[in-house]
């Protein structure tokens, strides 16, 4: 009996919703200015953000999470981890935005925490850098990562996603 049960669990798994096989998906809102962590249908994770300073700067769209690196070296003016002058802070969380490969567009800490909740940055998604180290402990490499500038709520974002990927699963 208990074989039938795992056979028959097996055979169903690809039709259960993401949330009941333990997906993960990051949601940025530029509208609000947030990210939310769904994880098994429930909110585990959620911070105040800095955007890209106009629309088009932070790509709109359906990512996946590619990188993630402890004090990430700043290439752009060649400054190391950990240095109190990178603007990347301490952790980055990078994703495949434009064809790229996880190391153009992140979320990411900052050193310049004023900006949280502001529209300032190049394109990126800045958050503290505490809160960033927590995101960065839940999320795993993979994981789906949607951005978009919506009046919708959280709960209506994570169902919509919820449906594309049971679409997709079909």
């Amino acid at each position: 009996m208990y074989f039938m049960l795992l056979l028959l669990g097996g055979l169903l798994n690809p039709l259960l919703p993401p949330h009941a096989t333990g997906e993960s998906v990051i949601i940025v809102n530029k509208a609000t200015h947030e990210v939310v962590l769904y994880q098994n249908n429930e909110i585990v994770f959620e911070a105040p953000a800095a955007i890209g300073r106009t629309k088009e700067l932070t790509p709109e769209g359906h990512f996946d999470v590619k990188v993630k690196a402890k004090d990430p070296y700043y290439r752009k003016k060649d400054i190391p981890g950990g240095d109190p002058e990178n603007p990347l802070g301490s952790r980055w969380i990078g994703f495949d935005a434009r064809g790229t490969d996880g190391r153009i567009y992140g979320i990411h800490g900052t050193n310049q925490p004023d900006s949280i909740g502001k529209s300032v940055s190049a394109g990126c998604i800045r958050l503290n850098n505490a809160d960033v180290e927590k995101l960065f402990e839940m999320v795993p490499v993979d994981a789906d990562l949607i951005i978009v500038d919506s009046e919708k709520s959280r709960n209506d974002l994570y169902h919509s996603w919820v449906e594309e990927k049971l679409q997709n699963q079909l």
